[in-house]
């Protein structure tokens, strides 16, 4: 695959996940959570500073289970903090605390997170058509009224620009360029796939 285009992806480590994650459908809750918490931590970051240290977020966040991280008490939190492996900024920490709590609400209200995120885009990506980066938006009207009602549910690091990233990373935006190999894989593999019930 070297030798095909893809939008982004110079070391082996962002390549596998331009190649096999991104903007490819996620409708797994721990994944969903995963992702929601990490696109939180690398606020002011790159992506790729965080994916490296993706396996040691795993290991310290109880492999992203939000039934045992929202438990996380102030010891837990403070371990955290001293955590080199991880981002070490406290407020982060403490809103993956807190977004542990309302995501396990919205599972107990919806059955679960997927279904609840998924129905902003009607259970179906969102293609983009891109021929620049530089042409791909930082956030859409969607992704600002994501953010407004989870904002107003008490989350925490989850601003429109955080909520774009989230949904590109997750599949329910494809904003793989058209150049792209994974764009006319995934055009033609999940545009149109409806939301497994």
């Amino acid at each position: 695959m070297s030798d095909r285009f893809r939008c982004f992806g110079h070391t082996p480590l962002y390549k596998d996940y331009h190649d096999n994650e991104w903007g490819r459908p996620v409708h797994d809750d721990i994944k969903l959570f995963e992702m929601l918490i990490l696109e939180g931590a690398q606020a002011g970051l790159s992506w790729e500073t965080v994916l490296k240290k993706r396996k040691t977020y795993r290991e310290a966040f109880d492999g992203f289970d939000p039934r045992i991280v929202a438990l996380y008490d102030d010891a837990k939190i403070a371990e955290l903090t001293v955590n080199a492996g991880i981002i070490r900024n406290r407020l982060k920490i403490n809103a993956a605390v807190v977004n542990a709590g309302l995501f396990l609400e919205i599972i107990e209200k919806h059955g679960s997170f997927d279904k609840f995120i998924w129905e902003y885009v009607d259970f179906s990506p969102v293609t983009g058509h891109w021929e620049k980066f530089e042409d791909i938006p930082l956030t859409t009207p969607i992704s600002d009224k994501i953010s407004k009602d989870l904002k107003k549910m008490g989350f925490k690091f989850v601003g429109s620009t955080i909520i774009y990233s989230f949904m590109q990373a997750v599949g329910m935006v494809n904003d793989h360029l058209k150049e792209c190999f994974v764009y006319e894989e995934t055009v033609t593999g999940f545009l149109g796939q409806q939301h497994p019930e």
